[in-house]
């Protein structure tokens, strides 16, 4: 049996957000995924909270996320150094700028996702 990769998951799920795939990023969340409003503020839990944060968004910012590094920490958690740019639809960089993704995985799929600014 071949050992999951969590990096080959990083990888496909930040390629997909930036297509703005949101079926194939759901894809590799747990159902019941805990993931941060960065927008807004809070928190979002289950695929169909998280299509509504990401649609929304979209319709007012053109975020761009690319992760840099990707390590596994002392407590099993992934971090993602990630350079993070956002503009608004006008092509205008509201942020741009590095910040860290921090994922628990459960059963290969991303269960919880914390921010942590730079």
């Amino acid at each position: 049996m071949a050992q999951f990769d969590h990096r080959i998951l990083i990888v496909t799920v930040y390629a997909a957000f930036n297509a703005r795939a949101i079926d194939e990023v759901l894809a590799n969340m747990h159902p019941d995924v805990d993931w941060p409003n960065g927008w807004e503020g809070g928190r979002v839990i289950g695929h169909e909270a998280v299509r509504d944060y990401w649609t929304r968004q979209w319709e007012v910012l053109n975020p761009r996320v690319e992760p840099l590094g990707c390590e596994t920490d002392a407590a099993g958690f992934i971090v993602v150094d990630v350079h993070q740019v956002v503009k608004d639809l006008s092509g205008n960089t509201l942020n741009d700028g590095m910040i860290q993704h921090i994922y628990q995985l459960e059963d290969g799929l991303i269960k919880r996702m914390v921010i942590r600014n730079g």
